[in-house]
């Protein structure tokens, strides 16, 4: 786990609004070589309860499903803002910081909510072309960030109506999420190179 899971950060928002728009891009030509794979490569597994391909970037629609309603109704409803700093909340920046990868580049289990395992599910090419449209969402929704304040613009989060984030760092849990499974969908595919 990163050892910095509980430190909380400050960062000008220009460049944080960088950094994730350019994670975001990343995202975006990753998956875009997953349309060249074949049906059955992308349901491929590594291990029988293991995620496939199409299984990780349905899982994220699934969240994207949630977060990008969430935050577009929450950037539209906030006034412009001059405050050029963000300081993460503990909370947040725990969730954030969670998602990431360990120094060692290996991920934390965690634990999946029902609603948001796809595992078994039957799926094909289309979950690539709403993911891909789900990324070009959200870089749409990092510009129109760039404007309000991310500390003061809170959005409600998929497990609890109650927990409310940062704008922030809701933004930073979405996209190192979508990082985290884009890691695992890319095991899946070196697995399959390896055969």
């Amino acid at each position: 786990m990163p050892s910095n899971l509980y430190k909380k950060i400050m960062m000008h928002r220009t460049d944080l609004i960088n950094d994730l728009k350019t994670r975001t891009e990343e995202i975006l030509l990753e998956a875009t070589q997953f349309n060249s794979l074949s049906k059955e490569d992308l349901n491929h597994r590594n291990a029988p309860d293991s995620w496939s391909i199409l299984e990780c970037l349905e899982h994220l629609n699934r969240y994207g499903d949630f977060y990008l309603p969430e935050i577009n109704r929450r950037i539209k409803g906030a006034q412009l803002s001059k405050n050029e700093v963000f300081n993460s909340g503990w909370l947040g920046n725990y969730f954030a910081m969670s998602m990431l990868p360990g120094e060692n580049g290996k991920l934390n289990k965690m634990k999946t909510f029902k609603s948001m395992n796809p595992v078994h599910t039957r799926l094909d090419v289309d979950v690539i072309t709403r993911f891909l449209d789900q990324q070009k969402q959200l870089l749409e929704l990092l510009t129109k960030a760039q404007s309000v304040d991310l500390n003061k613009v809170k959005t409600s989060i998929s497990i609890s109506r109650w927990i409310k984030l940062r704008l922030g760092d809701t933004l930073r849990v979405v996209i190192y999420h979508n990082q985290r499974h884009m890691k695992q969908a890319s095991k899946v595919l070196t697995a399959l190179q390896l055969h």
